[in-house]
This record gives structure tokens, sequence and C-alpha cells, in this order.
């Protein structure tokens, strides 16, 4: 069954363009994640926290990623982590162009 994952964590940025230049490595490597389908990278500077929404082919990935990743966001100093993990009900995402 497809999972979704939330990540959000605080953080100071950097946001948009320069984001998109300080990340595009991490972004290349996080797109070669087995099962990954999809992430839209998330950002609130008013609120100072980043983040991001992944589709996963089964729970089982999303739980693998969930561990490499917030390993990964600690390594880089960052506490705070929340993560949310969805079941995705797949016939009803159909209608609505989810997948």
């Amino acid at each position: 069954m497809a999972t979704l994952l939330v990540f959000e964590f605080p953080s100071e940025g950097p946001f948009g363009d320069e984001a998109a230049k300080a990340y595009r490595g991490l972004a290349e490597d996080i797109s070669g994640e087995p099962g990954l389908i999809w992430k839209v990278w998330t950002e609130d500077p008013d609120r100072k926290v980043a983040g991001g929404a992944y589709l996963f082919e089964t729970g089982e990935q999303a739980r693998a990623y969930t561990q490499k990743h917030s390993t990964r966001l600690a390594g880089f100093g960052i506490t705070g982590i929340d993560v949310r993990s969805f079941e995705v009900n797949e016939a009803l995402s159909a209608i609505t162009r989810g997948r």
C-alpha cells in the first residue's frame, strides 16, 4: 500500500531560490530512494520551518526512509523533527488525481 510521509522541522533557511541551489545535490540523492514516487519540498520562512511530503510505494520503504532521513537531519544538527506517516487510500486518490 502506498504511504505518504510528511516531515517538518525548524529551519533558519535558506529558502526559495537559495534553497534550490543549496540542496540540489540532496534532491538528486533523494530522487534515487527505493520506492519513492515523488517528493514535494515545503518551506515557511515566516514560521521558520521546512520539510517535505513524500509518496512511497510501500510502508516498508517509507519506514526505511524515515529512519535514514531522520538520522541525516540529526547529523545536520536539526532537532524537533515532526514525521507523520499515512496509508494512502489509492481508490479515492485515483479519482482526485492523487496517483
